[in-house]
């Protein structure tokens, strides 16, 4: 199975299902993705940072000050700082290469947060051979852009904001790819920023015609989830692992590589 399976909603578990009530405040930690695990979500979204070491973390915060019992920010500690922090009162930070390890089968979603953090992750994909188990994306265009570069178009991307604003706005897909291209796999976008709707009907259309996809975070309620599923989107983010697996299983659009449609 590639990446992205046409024909199937993705659900993603946004840093493992932070706000599920049986691990919420233990977001980005191994903890919360084996419950993830646990419930058939393949798909794992986390963010990388890199130490003063050079090592990717699997941490969404420049600082360590909001969800640990450690100040200071990522890039001025080494692993060895940040190994003595916990999430939650108990789990460590974990590094990328721990979420791999732990989760052979799952397929990860991963946010660059951090310039420096771009040829590290470059380079562990080579070395790991995960051309095929990572979609990366960044806010940053300059991010996603030296990324794709150092991997020479070979992972899927999402699109960045550029792209983003170009596919949202173009009145046909031709003239969108003419004008931004299709260097990138999926639109990874809100629903709605402020009061602009991002995600609609004619972005999902205008994607699907270019042979794009559209996931859409962060999205915890279930009548937003099912609007959006109506609507043709590909995938969607979520903190509340259980509540979109409930709407998937309801629509019958549930599937796990590990079980099924289940």
């Amino acid at each position: 199975m590639g990446y992205l399976p046409r024909g199937k909603v993705l659900a993603f578990a946004h840093r493992g299902g932070a706000y599920h009530p049986e691990i919420e405040g233990l977001e980005n930690t191994l903890a919360a993705f084996r419950h993830a695990a646990a419930l058939g979500y393949d798909y794992l979204e986390t963010d990388v940072h890199l130490t003063a070491d050079g090592v990717l973390l699997a941490f969404h915060d420049e600082v360590l000050d909001r969800v640990t019992d450690v100040r200071g920010a990522v890039r001025d500690l080494t692993l060895a700082d940040v190994r003595r922090a916990r999430i939650g009162g108990r789990e460590e930070v974990p590094t990328l290469v721990d979420l791999l390890d732990a989760f052979p089968a799952a397929r990860f979603n991963i946010d660059i947060k951090s310039d420096d953090a771009v040829a590290p992750l470059a380079a562990l994909v080579r070395e790991r051979d995960l051309w095929d188990r990572v979609l990366i994306g960044s806010f940053a265009r300059r991010r996603i852009r030296r990324f794709r570069a150092l991997t020479e178009g070979r992972v899927p991307t999402a699109a960045d904001p550029f792209e983003v604003l170009v596919y949202r706005l173009s009145p046909t897909a031709g003239i969108a790819r003419a004008l931004a291209g299709a260097r990138f796999a999926a639109f990874q976008v809100p629903h709605r920023r402020g009061r602009i709707t991002v995600v609609t009907p004619g972005l999902v259309r205008r994607a699907h015609a270019a042979g794009l996809q559209v996931h859409v975070w962060t999205i915890d309620d279930p009548a937003e989830m099912n609007a959006l599923l109506d609507r043709g989107v590909d995938g969607l983010f979520t903190d509340r692992t259980d509540l979109l697996k409930d709407v998937l299983q309801g629509r019958g659009q549930w599937w796990s590589a590990q079980g099924g449609t289940a």
